[in-house]
């Protein structure tokens, strides 16, 4: 007896010991390109210039299939707009995502795929200069969802180079302009696919 309680131990603290040891949480910085569709409504259209930027995540992971991840995203941008019969205008804009995702990944050797989801906010900040040629327009913060899926391949136990399609859909901006000219009251899906070098620890 004394000698199963004591094996029994010895496989409680192995356990422990091995479970302590997992990565469970990694750090991430990626490029980033987005792409946002053409946008009309209520007789205004709006095209965003094709940029680059950043993304830089947080992922815990709960079980080695589930985990939570927090982002941040930043890009610059030109939103263009017709207001047909009445104005055009452009607006140099600082882009910038923040949000929080589940996420379900699985195993394949080397390779870990990944879907995930969750809320985030968008904020929409003008640039008051040479870009902008509307002058009065004002910081939008617009509520979305972010979704996608990617890779992650493995180079060591501490690295691997992580590959994903994102996508956050958000109400357009329409930077609160007098008699909201530059309003669509439509939503957009603005895409970024990305690819970055995570870090396990």
């Amino acid at each position: 007896m004394k000698k199963t309680m004591l094996l029994l131990g010895v496989l409680t603290l192995s356990a422990a010991a091995g479970y302590a040891q997992e990565s469970r949480q990694d750090v991430s910085v990626s490029g980033s390109a987005a792409f946002a569709p053409q946008i009309t409504g209520n007789s205004v259209q709006k095209n965003t210039s094709t940029t680059i930027g950043l993304v830089a995540s947080y992922r815990y992971l709960l079980t080695p299939r589930s985990g939570l991840e927090v982002n941040y995203g930043y890009q610059q941008n030109t939103q263009y707009y017709q207001v047909f019969g009445k104005a055009n205008g452009g607006i140099h804009t600082l882009q910038q995502e923040f949000s929080a995702a589940y996420v379900f990944n699985l195993n394949f050797k080397h390779f870990n795929p990944f879907l995930e989801a969750g809320p985030g906010v968008m904020f929409f900040s003008p640039f008051k200069d040479a870009g902008s040629t509307n002058l009065d327009a004002k910081r939008n913060t617009n509520i979305g969802a972010l979704f996608g899926g990617g890779v992650a391949y493995e180079l060591s136990p501490s690295f691997d180079i992580r590959a994903e399609y994102r996508a956050f859909l958000v109400k357009t901006p329409t930077f609160s302009l007098p008699g909201n000219i530059f309003n669509t009251n439509r939503y957009e899906v603005i895409s970024t696919p990305s690819i970055g070098i995570a870090y396990h620890f």
